[in-house]
Order: C-alpha cells, then structure tokens, then sequence
C-alpha cells in the first residue's frame, strides 16, 4: 500500500533507533536539506519557465566561474532553509567565498554543513541532469562562529553525507555510516519515498567515464588506463568497455551507484596552478564516503580521499572513484609511475610501446 512506503524522514528515525538512540537534531537538519531539494527539484524542473523572457543570466562567482541564475536561487534556499533550524552553527558553500555564519537571533545548533547546491549547473541549457550535494560535520563544542579550521577535517570525519539528483525524477541519496539508499520524490504526496535501499557498486566494471578533450593534459598513468580501456577486447584486458560523460558528477555517481563504472577527473597540467578540478569537502569528501559505503573506492589516484587533511575551504583535488577493482588497478599505475617503472602494454591496435620511461640509474 502506498501509505505504507517508507519516507525520507521516517527512515533517518528508524535507523537512528536501530543503532541505538536518536538524534533529534540530526533529523531536523537532514529534514531541512530534504525541503531544500524540494525547492531546488521545482524550481529546476521550470527551467526558463523560471524567467519569462526566456534569457540565460550569467555571472561570475566567487571562484571564477560562470554562475547561472539557478547557481543563486539554489544557493539561497540551501541557505535560507538550514539557517533557521537551529541544528548548525555554520555552512560552507560552493557560492559562497568565506563561512556562512548563523545570523544572531537564530538558535545555533551543533553540526556543520559543506555543499554544492547546484552541481552540473552547465547542463541545464541542454536539460540534463543536475544535482545537490552535502556533507555534515559535527561543530566543535559551544561553538558560536565557527572557523576555517573547524571545517578543515579529513572525510572520515563526516556524519553523513548525500546528493540531490533533479532529472527525469527527482531523488535523494544519503548515507549517515551504514549503508547508502535512495529515496525518489513522489510529486503525489510531496515526499522522497525509499525506493533504493542497500545500494552497492559491482567490484569490477566495463564502464568509465572521463572527458576525453583533456586528454593531452593527463599524468602517464590515466593515459594507460584509458588506451587499455579503448583497445577492448584485442587488448590487454581482453574486453569492450564503454565510455561515459555527462559533466554532472551526481549523475555520474548515481550511474556507477546502480551500475557499476569508473569516474575520473584526474590530475592534469592544463592548469598548474590548481591540484585538481572538484572540491575536496562539498564534492569529493561526500561522493567518496557515499562510494566507500557502497563498496567501492576514492583516490586522488595516490591517497584516499576520506584521509585528506584539507588546506582550506574550497581546496580542489583530483578524483577517481567506483567499482573497487577498477580504482585499484588505477592506483598501481600512479604507484609504478611514481617509482620510476616502466609500463608497457601490446595491443594489435597500437603494437607494442611504453607509456613510461624509467629513470635513469
């Protein structure tokens, strides 16, 4: 029966009782992000519907980058829905340059929040998938305003971490350190309903996803993998894989969370200025745990990412993440690399040649 369905918020209790007590406060924040993407769903789903004029605002934001309308109204309501609730005592946010603070006259609250609210902004032109995501930390004690350092903790830290997917449906999927599970929004009812409970990543794949226009600016070892992965079945790993991108990392997750695959937004030298692309504590920090408790991987392709001591807020790293095998077999080649070693793969298609010069005795 439908009234029988389990619901976002009914969910986040029960489990809270299964593991042993409750946490009233966690609740009514993970209640307020859910109302925010609700919002967020309606006002994505409107698409130009949102101006009349049917004109594509854009501006620049705090990181230089273009910034959409909907980049804005998302980011408001993040912040307009959380500061109220009195369960944080302050906010990190892709839009935003320094820490959001609670205004005084709020109630403050013991958790801190990091998020993207509109990831994959750049598709909306083109009615592709976008997203939110979100990472919850618990604030220091008796904390008032808190500071850069009271974000600035490795991803194993994290209470609990999860993503908005507004596409075709619009879903939540969360994991609070037991598990990962996705919840689709019934419009009929107005509430996110568990219809992906237990969600795991297949070990090994066929399936990566990558842009491919960067190539000339990636390390050797991406290089490898990629041409090992294009060779197929006449090469080394004896079959066909498929390639993948859609430049939205919450339906890059969400496809290798029900299916299975590889992502990779590697190092490169396109720009040196920058170690890598996505930002460790409202991207990389909450795909890797929601990956991690799905039984798979994230790296850098050198550390794990849940073990980065993050520099600063907006810090950008490198990230590789999915089906274990798959990230490992990826990790061996930054590791041979790194020491000097020599890899060579023979193929039909490319003959037999090295991507790695050892060095010199």
């Amino acid at each position: 029966m439908p009234h029988s369905r389990t619901t976002f918020s009914k969910f986040i209790i029960e489990d809270q009782r299964r593991r042993g007590g409750t946490d009233p406060e966690l609740t009514a924040l993970l209640n307020d992000v859910q109302t925010a993407c609700k919002y967020i769903a309606s006002a994505v789903s409107r698409g130009n519907l949102n101006d009349p004029s049917g004109a594509v605002v854009t501006t620049v934001n705090v990181q230089g980058e273009e910034q959409k309308k909907l980049d804005v109204i998302s980011n408001e309501i993040m912040l307009r829905e959380i500061e109220f609730g009195g369960t944080t005592c302050g906010m990190v946010s892709e839009e935003n340059d320094e820490i959001v603070s609670i205004p005084d006259g709020h109630p403050k609250g013991k958790y801190l929040i990091a998020f993207d609210p509109l990831d994959g902004s750049s598709n909306l032109d083109v009615n592709l998938t976008v997203g939110t995501i979100f990472s919850i930390l618990r604030a220091p004690d008796d904390c008032e305003h808190p500071t850069a350092e009271d974000f600035l903790k490795p991803g194993t830290g994290q209470l609990a971490a999860g993503f908005a997917l507004y596409g075709s449906a619009s879903m939540i999927i969360i994991t609070v350190g037991d598990g990962v599970h996705g919840f689709t929004l019934d419009r009929e009812i107005g509430a996110f309903i568990l219809t992906h409970p237990r969600m795991q990543i297949p070990p090994e794949t066929r399936e990566f996803a990558i842009n491919t226009s960067n190539q000339r600016h990636w390390e050797q070892p991406v290089k490898h993998y990629v041409e090992e992965c294009i060779a197929g079945k006449s090469g080394v790993r004896g079959v066909d894989f498929n390639m993948r991108w859609v430049a939205s990392l919450v339906a890059e997750v969400f496809r290798i969370l029900t299916r299975g695959g590889l992502f990779m937004y590697p190092r490169d030298t396109k720009d040196a200025s920058r170690e890598g692309r996505l930002r460790l504590l409202y991207e990389a920090n909450p795909m890797a745990m929601i990956v991690e408790q799905a039984g798979g991987a994230a790296t850098t392709g050198r550390e794990r990412i849940l073990d980065l001591k993050p520099k600063g807020i907006h810090q950008r790293v490198p990230l590789i993440l999915g089906s274990v095998r798959e990230v490992e077999r990826l990790t061996r080649y930054h590791e041979a690399h790194d020491r000097g070693e020599e890899l060579v793969f023979a193929t039909p298609l490319f003959k037999e040649r090295s991507l790695f010069r050892a060095t010199a005795p």
